[in-house]
C-alpha cells in the first residue's frame, strides 16, 4: 500500500510539473502595428497591439512610447491592464508629419502592479501613406457630421492643404 501511495504521489508530481508552461519571462508579443490616418477628422496616430502570452496581474500597466515625426521629444502614453486582456492596444497622442517608408521608433515597457519592468519590446513602424495627403483640418465638425466652414468655405473653395511646418 505504501509503494502504492508513492508511486501515485510520483505520477502526480511528473504530471503535474509536464503541464506547467515554460516560462520565457515574456509577458506579450507584438502582434500588430500600423499608422492610422483618419480623413474625416484630419488625425494620424500609432496603433501597436500585443498579444498577452501569460497572466496579467491586476495593477499592471503598459507604458509606450513613440518617436515624434514631427522631431522633440517622443511622445507616450500609459494604459492599465487587466486580468482578463485579451489583447493589449496602444494608441499615440494625435501626429504630425508622418512620411511615407521612414521607420518610426516605438518602445513598449511592460509593468507589473509595483511598477517593476517585466518586459520590453522595442519596434518600428513605417507608413505605406505619407501625412501630406491628410488635410491640416477636419472636413467635419460636430456629432452630425457638419461641413467645417474652415475647409468648406461659404464662397465654393475648399482648403485641403496639409499641415505645415514638418521636417524634410
Amino acid at each position: 500500500m505504501k509503494r502504492f501511495s508513492l508511486a501515485l504521489l510520483l505520477l502526480a508530481v511528473v504530471s503535474m510539473a509536464s503541464c506547467q508552461r515554460e516560462d520565457h519571462g515574456d509577458i506579450a508579443k507584438l502582434s500588430g502595428r500600423m499608422f492610422v490616418f483618419n480623413y474625416r477628422v484630419a488625425t494620424a496616430n500609432y496603433l501597436v497591439t500585443l498579444q498577452p502570452l501569460a497572466p496579467i496581474t491586476a495593477g499592471s500597466t503598459a507604458e509606450a512610447e513613440f518617436e515624434n515625426p514631427r522631431g522633440g521629444a517622443p511622445l507616450s502614453t500609459v494604459e492599465k491592464l487587466f486580468p482578463k486582456t485579451e489583447k493589449i492596444v496602444l494608441q499615440s497622442p494625435p501626429i504630425e508629419c508622418v512620411k511615407k517608408g521612414r521607420p518610426y521608433k516605438v518602445t513598449i515597457r511592460l509593468k507589473d502592479a509595483d511598477g517593476l519592468l517585466r518586459q520590453t519590446i522595442e519596434t518600428s513602424i513605417s507608413s505605406n501613406t505619407d501625412q501630406s495627403l491628410l488635410p491640416a483640418k477636419p472636413l467635419v465638425v460636430g456629432p452630425l457630421y457638419t461641413p467645417n466652414p474652415d475647409v468648406f468655405r461659404t464662397d465654393g473653395t475648399t482648403d485641403m492643404s496639409p499641415v505645415k511646418g514638418c521636417p524634410k
